[in-house]
């Protein structure tokens, strides 16, 4: 039987619920909001170190060589804040992306046949950035 105490339909009369959520949701919320600009800093820095780090690694071998710097020119960052997310994006706007992180073999659009082994360099700079960039938000977030 429901109570003003405890609404739900099992519960003893005399039984009543307590809760400190909305205390504790609004500690958080606090936290959060107050962590936000630290934290977007670190998101913007580490997005311009990854994209100094991808156009490293496209900088010739084990990478993908670069004679006249137009794909290494065509990595950019955007960085914006929506509420309460801090998001960075790192990317490039030429076509050859994805061919040149893990290779192509088969025919292309006008048939011709390729056989081009993979140059990574996205996945170098990233895997180069995440340790520092995640002990960096633990900094600004007080873990």
């Amino acid at each position: 039987m429901a109570s003003p105490r405890n609404p739900h339909p099992n519960a003893h009369p005399l039984a009543g619920a307590h809760s400190n959520a909305p205390q504790v949701a609004a500690q958080l919320n606090a936290r959060a909001a107050a962590a936000l600009p630290a934290v977007a800093s670190v998101v913007q820095h580490y997005a311009m170190l990854l994209e100094t780090a991808v156009k490293v690694q496209a900088s010739g071998r084990p990478g993908p060589n670069a004679p006249t710097g137009d794909y290494r020119r065509s990595w950019t960052h955007e960085f914006s804040i929506s509420g309460m997310n801090a998001e960075a994006i790192v990317g490039t706007n030429k076509p050859q992306g994805r061919r040149l992180e893990y290779g192509f073999v088969g025919a292309d659009i006008l048939g011709r046949i390729y056989n081009q082994p993979p140059f990574p360099h996205v996945g170098p700079a990233v895997e180069e950035i995440r340790p520092l960039f995640l002990a960096a938000v633990g900094a600004a977030v007080g873990d």
